[in-house]
Protein backbone atom coordinates (compact mmCIF):
# COMPACT_ATOMS: atom_id res chain seq x y z
CA UNK A 1 0.00 0.00 0.00
CA UNK A 2 1.54 3.32 -1.22
CA UNK A 3 1.71 5.68 1.81
CA UNK A 4 0.11 9.02 1.76
CA UNK A 5 1.62 12.08 3.71
CA UNK A 6 -0.94 15.20 3.81
CA UNK A 7 0.26 18.79 4.19
CA UNK A 8 -1.42 22.34 4.34
CA UNK A 9 -1.54 22.38 0.40
CA UNK A 10 0.00 19.55 -1.08
CA UNK A 11 0.10 15.99 -0.24
CA UNK A 12 3.13 13.37 -0.69
CA UNK A 13 3.19 10.07 -2.51
CA UNK A 14 5.48 7.48 -1.57
CA UNK A 15 5.08 3.80 -3.48
CA UNK A 16 7.17 0.61 -2.70
CA UNK A 17 9.38 -0.91 -5.61
CA UNK A 18 6.82 -3.70 -5.95
CA UNK A 19 4.04 -1.57 -6.51
CA UNK A 20 3.01 0.19 -9.94
CA UNK A 21 1.52 3.69 -9.27
CA UNK A 22 -0.87 5.08 -12.16
CA UNK A 23 -1.42 9.03 -11.12
CA UNK A 24 -4.58 10.53 -13.32
CA UNK A 25 -5.22 14.86 -12.84
CA UNK A 26 -8.57 15.41 -14.35
CA UNK A 27 -9.36 12.11 -16.14
CA UNK A 28 -5.70 12.40 -17.66
CA UNK A 29 -2.74 9.78 -16.86
CA UNK A 30 0.37 12.28 -15.63
CA UNK A 31 2.70 10.25 -14.20
CA UNK A 32 3.24 5.97 -14.36
CA UNK A 33 5.48 3.49 -13.09
CA UNK A 34 6.99 1.43 -10.32
CA UNK A 35 7.97 2.56 -6.71
CA UNK A 36 6.82 6.11 -7.23
CA UNK A 37 7.43 9.44 -5.10
CA UNK A 38 6.09 12.41 -6.00
CA UNK A 39 3.76 15.57 -4.67
CA UNK A 40 0.66 16.10 -6.03
CA UNK A 41 -2.54 18.27 -5.46
CA UNK A 42 -5.39 16.25 -4.01
CA UNK A 43 -8.04 18.17 -6.35
CA UNK A 44 -8.69 16.40 -9.26
CA UNK A 45 -6.05 13.48 -8.51
CA UNK A 46 -6.85 9.94 -9.03
CA UNK A 47 -4.27 7.23 -8.04
CA UNK A 48 -4.82 3.97 -8.62
CA UNK A 49 -2.27 0.92 -7.45
CA UNK A 50 -1.62 -1.93 -9.04
CA UNK A 51 0.56 -4.82 -7.08
CA UNK A 52 3.62 -6.53 -9.37
CA UNK A 53 4.90 -9.50 -6.92
CA UNK A 54 3.72 -12.78 -7.90
CA UNK A 55 0.39 -14.17 -5.82
CA UNK A 56 -0.04 -17.50 -5.21
CA UNK A 57 -3.92 -18.18 -5.49
CA UNK A 58 -4.98 -21.32 -4.34
CA UNK A 59 -8.17 -23.46 -5.53
CA UNK A 60 -10.15 -26.29 -4.80
CA UNK A 61 -12.46 -28.16 -7.44
CA UNK A 62 -14.50 -31.01 -6.98
CA UNK A 63 -16.10 -32.61 -10.06
CA UNK A 64 -16.91 -36.12 -11.56
CA UNK A 65 -14.39 -37.92 -13.77
CA UNK A 66 -15.45 -39.75 -17.06
CA UNK A 67 -16.70 -42.89 -15.44
CA UNK A 68 -19.22 -40.46 -12.92
CA UNK A 69 -16.58 -41.02 -10.01
CA UNK A 70 -16.13 -37.84 -7.36
CA UNK A 71 -12.86 -36.56 -7.59
CA UNK A 72 -11.16 -33.59 -5.35
CA UNK A 73 -8.52 -32.16 -7.09
CA UNK A 74 -5.89 -29.02 -4.50
CA UNK A 75 -4.01 -26.75 -6.42
CA UNK A 76 -2.02 -22.98 -6.87
CA UNK A 77 -1.91 -21.13 -9.66
CA UNK A 78 0.72 -18.50 -8.99
CA UNK A 79 -0.24 -14.93 -11.38
CA UNK A 80 2.00 -11.81 -12.44
CA UNK A 81 1.23 -8.36 -13.76
CA UNK A 82 2.48 -8.22 -17.20
CA UNK A 83 0.72 -5.26 -18.03
CA UNK A 84 0.12 -3.20 -14.96
CA UNK A 85 -1.88 -0.26 -16.67
CA UNK A 86 -3.84 -2.39 -19.00
CA UNK A 87 -4.80 -4.55 -15.69
CA UNK A 88 -5.70 -0.90 -14.15
CA UNK A 89 -8.16 0.03 -16.90
CA UNK A 90 -9.73 -3.35 -16.65
CA UNK A 91 -9.73 -3.71 -12.69
CA UNK A 92 -10.39 -0.63 -10.21
CA UNK A 93 -7.37 -0.88 -8.63
CA UNK A 94 -7.88 2.66 -7.21
CA UNK A 95 -6.79 4.11 -4.02
CA UNK A 96 -7.87 6.89 -1.33
CA UNK A 97 -5.69 10.03 -2.07
CA UNK A 98 -5.61 10.58 1.53
CA UNK A 99 -5.19 7.58 3.00
CA UNK A 100 -3.57 4.89 0.33
CA UNK A 101 -6.25 2.62 1.11
CA UNK A 102 -7.84 0.06 -1.76
CA UNK A 103 -11.57 1.84 -2.31
CA UNK A 104 -12.61 -1.64 -3.40
CA UNK A 105 -11.42 -5.35 -3.23
CA UNK A 106 -9.42 -5.95 -6.37
CA UNK A 107 -7.44 -8.40 -5.24
CA UNK A 108 -10.13 -10.61 -4.63
CA UNK A 109 -11.44 -10.27 -8.06
CA UNK A 110 -8.68 -10.73 -9.52
CA UNK A 111 -8.08 -14.06 -7.74
CA UNK A 112 -11.91 -15.28 -8.51
CA UNK A 113 -11.31 -14.57 -12.51
CA UNK A 114 -7.92 -16.99 -11.66
CA UNK A 115 -9.73 -19.48 -10.12
CA UNK A 116 -12.85 -19.66 -11.79
CA UNK A 117 -10.99 -20.08 -14.83
CA UNK A 118 -8.50 -22.76 -13.47
CA UNK A 119 -11.41 -24.66 -11.90
CA UNK A 120 -12.68 -24.71 -15.83
CA UNK A 121 -9.81 -26.13 -17.13
CA UNK A 122 -9.81 -28.81 -14.45
CA UNK A 123 -13.45 -29.64 -14.86
CA UNK A 124 -13.02 -30.03 -18.05
CA UNK A 125 -9.96 -32.18 -17.90
CA UNK A 126 -11.55 -34.97 -14.85
CA UNK A 127 -14.53 -35.10 -17.44
CA UNK A 128 -12.38 -36.46 -20.02
CA UNK A 129 -10.46 -39.28 -17.76
CA UNK A 130 -11.64 -41.90 -16.03
CA UNK A 131 -10.44 -41.93 -12.17
CA UNK A 132 -7.73 -44.81 -12.52
CA UNK A 133 -6.40 -42.66 -15.02
CA UNK A 134 -6.46 -39.76 -12.93
CA UNK A 135 -5.10 -41.61 -10.25
CA UNK A 136 -2.22 -43.37 -12.22
CA UNK A 137 -1.49 -40.54 -13.96
CA UNK A 138 -1.85 -38.14 -11.15
CA UNK A 139 -0.81 -34.34 -10.50
CA UNK A 140 2.02 -34.12 -13.78
CA UNK A 141 -0.55 -34.44 -16.94
CA UNK A 142 -3.41 -32.05 -14.87
CA UNK A 143 -0.17 -29.86 -13.91
CA UNK A 144 0.55 -29.48 -17.84
CA UNK A 145 -3.20 -29.02 -19.13
CA UNK A 146 -4.05 -26.21 -16.76
CA UNK A 147 -0.61 -24.28 -17.25
CA UNK A 148 -0.90 -24.25 -20.98
CA UNK A 149 -4.63 -23.51 -20.32
CA UNK A 150 -4.18 -20.45 -18.30
CA UNK A 151 -1.23 -19.31 -20.30
CA UNK A 152 -3.04 -18.88 -23.51
CA UNK A 153 -6.21 -17.98 -21.86
CA UNK A 154 -7.19 -14.52 -23.97
CA UNK A 155 -9.24 -13.12 -21.14
CA UNK A 156 -6.08 -13.09 -18.43
CA UNK A 157 -4.17 -11.99 -21.23
CA UNK A 158 -7.06 -9.11 -21.97
CA UNK A 159 -6.43 -8.37 -18.35
CA UNK A 160 -3.00 -7.90 -18.26
CA UNK A 161 -1.98 -11.23 -16.18
CA UNK A 162 0.68 -14.00 -16.77
CA UNK A 163 0.72 -17.08 -15.07
CA UNK A 164 4.17 -17.95 -13.58
CA UNK A 165 3.45 -21.52 -12.67
CA UNK A 166 0.67 -24.06 -11.81
CA UNK A 167 1.40 -26.41 -9.13
CA UNK A 168 -1.40 -29.27 -8.48
CA UNK A 169 -1.12 -30.58 -4.58
CA UNK A 170 -3.46 -33.32 -4.36
CA UNK A 171 -5.96 -35.48 -6.77
CA UNK A 172 -8.14 -37.49 -4.41
CA UNK A 173 -11.18 -39.36 -5.22
CA UNK A 174 -14.10 -39.16 -2.10
CA UNK A 175 -13.40 -40.62 1.27
CA UNK A 176 -15.52 -43.67 1.04
CA UNK A 177 -13.99 -44.37 -2.61
CA UNK A 178 -10.61 -43.54 -1.56
CA UNK A 179 -11.05 -46.38 1.22
CA UNK A 180 -11.99 -49.05 -1.02
CA UNK A 181 -9.09 -48.27 -3.31
CA UNK A 182 -6.67 -48.41 -0.78
CA UNK A 183 -8.30 -51.61 0.89
CA UNK A 184 -6.17 -53.61 -1.52
CA UNK A 185 -2.96 -52.13 -1.59
CA UNK A 186 -3.88 -52.73 2.68
CA UNK A 187 -4.73 -55.70 2.36
CA UNK A 188 -1.37 -56.56 -0.24
CA UNK A 189 0.30 -55.06 2.85
CA UNK A 190 -1.29 -56.92 5.71
CA UNK A 191 -0.71 -59.83 3.83
CA UNK A 192 2.88 -59.19 3.48
CA UNK A 193 3.18 -58.06 7.27
CA UNK A 194 1.07 -61.33 7.92
CA UNK A 195 3.83 -63.19 6.14
CA UNK A 196 6.93 -61.64 7.74
CA UNK A 197 4.78 -62.18 10.79
CA UNK A 198 4.67 -65.68 9.96
CA UNK A 199 7.90 -66.25 8.72
CA UNK A 200 9.35 -64.30 11.70
CA UNK A 201 7.61 -66.89 13.50
CA UNK A 202 8.60 -69.66 11.63
CA UNK A 203 12.07 -68.60 12.48
CA UNK A 204 11.76 -68.33 16.24
CA UNK A 205 10.30 -71.89 16.07
CA UNK A 206 13.32 -73.15 14.19
CA UNK A 207 15.88 -71.30 16.51
CA UNK A 208 13.90 -72.34 19.51
CA UNK A 209 14.03 -76.27 18.12
CA UNK A 210 17.34 -75.79 17.57
CA UNK A 211 18.15 -73.78 20.92
CA UNK A 212 16.66 -77.25 22.48
CA UNK A 213 18.13 -80.04 20.15
CA UNK A 214 21.07 -78.03 21.82
CA UNK A 215 20.64 -78.18 24.76
CA UNK A 216 19.52 -81.89 24.51
CA UNK A 217 22.55 -82.42 23.10
CA UNK A 218 24.40 -80.64 25.70
CA UNK A 219 22.52 -82.64 28.09
CA UNK A 220 23.16 -85.62 26.10
CA UNK A 221 26.74 -85.02 26.51
CA UNK A 222 27.07 -84.36 30.05
CA UNK A 223 25.32 -87.91 30.41
CA UNK A 224 27.77 -89.44 29.08
CA UNK A 225 30.04 -87.32 30.60
CA UNK A 226 28.54 -88.13 33.97
CA UNK A 227 28.39 -92.17 33.15
CA UNK A 228 31.98 -92.42 32.15
CA UNK A 229 32.43 -89.99 35.45
CA UNK A 230 30.62 -92.61 37.35
CA UNK A 231 32.27 -95.45 35.84
CA UNK A 232 35.65 -94.15 36.40
CA UNK A 233 34.97 -93.73 40.17
CA UNK A 234 33.46 -97.10 40.63
CA UNK A 235 36.66 -98.72 39.10
CA UNK A 236 38.58 -96.06 41.65
CA UNK A 237 36.77 -97.66 44.46
CA UNK A 238 36.66 -101.21 43.18
CA UNK A 239 40.33 -100.71 42.19
CA UNK A 240 40.62 -99.03 45.95
CA UNK A 241 39.19 -101.97 47.87
CA UNK A 242 41.19 -104.53 45.59
CA UNK A 243 44.26 -102.62 46.82
CA UNK A 244 43.09 -102.61 50.50
CA UNK A 245 42.67 -105.99 50.37
CA UNK A 246 45.55 -106.93 48.59
CA UNK A 247 47.36 -104.81 50.80
CA UNK A 248 45.05 -106.75 54.26
CA UNK A 249 46.22 -109.72 52.79
CA UNK A 250 49.77 -109.09 52.82
CA UNK A 251 49.94 -107.52 55.95
CA UNK A 252 48.19 -110.66 57.40
CA UNK A 253 50.68 -112.81 55.16
CA UNK A 254 53.96 -111.06 56.73
CA UNK A 255 51.74 -111.57 60.03
CA UNK A 256 51.23 -115.10 59.66
CA UNK A 257 55.05 -115.28 58.67
CA UNK A 258 56.34 -113.60 61.18
CA UNK A 259 54.33 -115.81 63.86
CA UNK A 260 55.36 -119.20 62.30
CA UNK A 261 58.67 -117.41 62.33
CA UNK A 262 58.39 -116.63 65.96
CA UNK A 263 56.97 -119.76 66.32
CA UNK A 264 58.88 -121.64 65.25
CA UNK A 265 62.49 -120.13 66.76
CA UNK A 266 60.39 -120.49 70.12
CA UNK A 267 59.88 -124.08 69.36
CA UNK A 268 63.51 -124.18 68.53
CA UNK A 269 64.37 -122.77 71.72
CA UNK A 270 61.85 -124.79 73.85
CA UNK A 271 63.29 -127.50 71.99
CA UNK A 272 66.67 -127.07 72.56
CA UNK A 273 66.65 -125.49 76.46
CA UNK A 274 64.27 -129.35 76.70
CA UNK A 275 67.22 -131.37 75.21
CA UNK A 276 69.79 -129.16 77.20
CA UNK A 277 66.88 -130.04 80.22
CA UNK A 278 66.24 -133.57 79.47
CA UNK A 279 70.61 -134.11 79.04
CA UNK A 280 71.48 -132.38 81.81
CA UNK A 281 68.63 -134.30 83.92
CA UNK A 282 70.08 -137.56 82.08
CA UNK A 283 73.59 -136.69 83.40
CA UNK A 284 72.23 -135.98 86.67
CA UNK A 285 70.18 -139.61 86.58
CA UNK A 286 73.53 -141.09 85.10
CA UNK A 287 75.19 -139.65 88.59
CA UNK A 288 72.33 -140.57 90.61
CA UNK A 289 72.53 -144.00 89.56
CA UNK A 290 76.42 -144.92 90.57
CA UNK A 291 75.59 -142.92 94.16
CA UNK A 292 74.65 -145.31 97.33
CA UNK A 293 71.45 -144.88 98.65
CA UNK A 294 72.61 -143.00 101.80
CA UNK A 295 73.88 -140.27 99.29
CA UNK A 296 70.41 -140.25 97.65
CA UNK A 297 68.86 -140.24 100.85
CA UNK A 298 70.75 -136.86 102.09
CA UNK A 299 70.22 -135.86 98.72
CA UNK A 300 66.41 -135.77 99.16
CA UNK A 301 66.79 -134.48 102.67
CA UNK A 302 68.74 -131.22 101.32
CA UNK A 303 66.39 -130.93 98.37
CA UNK A 304 63.38 -131.36 100.41
CA UNK A 305 65.14 -128.97 103.13
CA UNK A 306 65.32 -126.10 99.94
CA UNK A 307 61.89 -126.61 99.03
CA UNK A 308 60.42 -126.22 102.59
CA UNK A 309 60.24 -122.87 103.99
CA UNK A 310 59.30 -123.39 107.44
CA UNK A 311 59.63 -126.73 109.55
CA UNK A 312 56.91 -126.44 112.46
CA UNK A 313 57.41 -130.40 113.22
CA UNK A 314 60.76 -132.63 112.98
CA UNK A 315 60.54 -136.29 114.30
CA UNK A 316 63.30 -138.52 113.96
CA UNK A 317 62.72 -141.96 114.52
CA UNK A 318 65.64 -144.48 116.06
CA UNK A 319 64.63 -146.78 113.61
CA UNK A 320 65.23 -144.58 111.18
CA UNK A 321 67.86 -142.10 112.09
CA UNK A 322 70.34 -145.29 113.35
CA UNK A 323 70.75 -147.12 109.67
CA UNK A 324 71.00 -142.96 107.99
CA UNK A 325 73.89 -142.60 110.34
CA UNK A 326 75.69 -146.37 109.93
CA UNK A 327 75.66 -145.73 106.21
CA UNK A 328 76.66 -141.68 106.66
CA UNK A 329 79.68 -142.99 108.73
CA UNK A 330 80.60 -145.54 106.67
CA UNK A 331 80.95 -143.73 103.82
CA UNK A 332 82.52 -141.25 105.10
CA UNK A 333 85.44 -143.66 106.22
CA UNK A 334 84.80 -145.31 102.90
CA UNK A 335 86.10 -141.65 101.45
CA UNK A 336 89.40 -141.45 103.77
CA UNK A 337 90.67 -144.89 103.42
CA UNK A 338 90.69 -143.57 99.61
CA UNK A 339 92.27 -140.54 100.25
CA UNK A 340 95.24 -141.98 102.13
Amino acid sequence: MAEIRSYPIARHLRAEPTAHVVFFKRGKKKRSGPGLAFWFLPLGASLAEVPLEDKDLAFVVSSRSSDFQEVSVNGVVAVRTADPDLLASRIDFSIDAKTGAFRSDPLDKLAAVVIQRAQELVAAYLGRHPLGALLEGGADGLRDVVGRGLAADQALISLGLAVVATRILSVRPSPELDKALQMPARERIQQAADEATFARRALAVDKERAIQENELANKIALARREEALIAQRGQNEKKRISDEIEARRIAAEGAAENQRIEAEASASALRVTEEARVEAERERMHIYRDLPSAALLGLAARELASNLHTIEHLTLAPDSLGPLLQRVLGAQARNLEAQE
